[in-house]
Parts: structure tokens; sequence; C-alpha cells
């Protein structure tokens, strides 16, 4: 009688979740829109994980020296981005610019008075709208001009470069909440 084969990583776990993590499974089929839209969300959802249970005083910690990144400057850059790319670029609303000036372009990160919840509010907002956006845009070939350079650009590029921001990003907040409290594997 012969053994059955067995993966040596059969039983392993390879990666636990944390308490709390609500995130939805990545879908593994489905239109090239569904995945793209789910794999930006899980990155939307993996930030605010991230980010749960931090005291707010917390937040504004520029915990890993040199760098001046933090929790709040993270959130207000990336509903920054969400405007510029999906309603500024995509939908072509004329808005001004979130926490970014030609002479300061930094200004998301570096400048961190006002309210945390309110930097949140404004994430969640700038998300929400996009989310809508995109799900009532007609095909992910749609296109719209380039802000910056006038070259014609596709909603598929913008999620694929949202989804890169993001997973960028989420890779800073890790270290971060791990300096701040030890919080790990979010």
């Amino acid at each position: 009688m012969s053994e059955q084969y067995v993966p040596f990583f059969a039983n392993v776990q390879l990666s636990p979740t944390a308490e709390g993590d609500d995130r939805p499974p990545l879908p593994t089929t489905g239109s090239e829109r569904e995945i793209l839209t789910a794999f930006l969300d899980w990155h939307r959802a993996t930030f605010e994980l991230k980010c749960r249970g931090v005291a707010a005083a917390r937040l504004s910690d520029r915990a890993i020296p040199p760098s001046g990144l933090s929790l709040h400057g993270l959130v207000r850059h990336l509903a920054g981005i969400e405007r510029w790319w999906i309603r500024q670029h995509f939908a072509g609303e004329d808005l001004p610019m979130l926490n970014y000036s030609d002479k300061d372009p930094d200004q998301g990160f570096d400048r961190l008075d006002g309210d945390v919840e309110a930097a949140f509010s404004a994430w969640r907002v700038e998300r929400n709208r996009a989310r809508t956006i995109v799900a009532e845009a007609p095909s992910l070939d749609a296109t719209c001009r380039s802000l910056v350079t006038g070259k014609e650009i596709s909603l598929r590029y913008i999620l694929v470069n949202l989804i890169a921001e993001y997973a960028r990003h989420n890779g800073h907040a890790d270290l971060l909440r791990e300096r701040i409290d030890g919080a790990t594997g979010l």
C-alpha cells in the first residue's frame, strides 16, 4: 500500500488573520472589473484595519525616523489620491486638491494639524465617491486625459495604479503600526 503524498505546507497556517479582520475574501474568478475593484477594496480595508484600535493621538506618530510618515499623514495622502485619480482625472470633477499644492506638495504628510477623525472621514467620502464613479463607468476601457501629461489613460490603468498605491502604503502602515504598539499581521 503506497502512502498518499501530502505537500509539506499542507498543515501550516501561512497567514494568520488578525482579530477583527472583517475583510471579505478576495475572489479568484470573475470579470476583470470585479477582480480589480475587489483588490482595491481589499487594500482600502487593509489600510483601515491597520489603523483600527490606535489611539487618535498615536495616529500622528512619526514612528520610523528619519521618515516623516505617519498613519495620519497616510490617510490624508490616500484621500487626496482617491480624489486626484477618480474624481478629478476620470470623472473630470472640478475640485480643489486635497492636502496638496505645488508650493507644498508634501503637506498631506507634513502637516498633521487638524482632527484625525476628520481626515478619516474625508478619506471615506473620497473612497465612497470613487466606488460610485467606477461602478457607473461603462467599461474599464473608458478613458480620460491625464491632467499632467495630456495622455489618454483608461479606467483600467487608474485602478491598477490605485491598487499599487495602496499596496505600497499598506507596507508603510505595517511598519508604523508595529512601531506604535507592536501589532503585526494585520
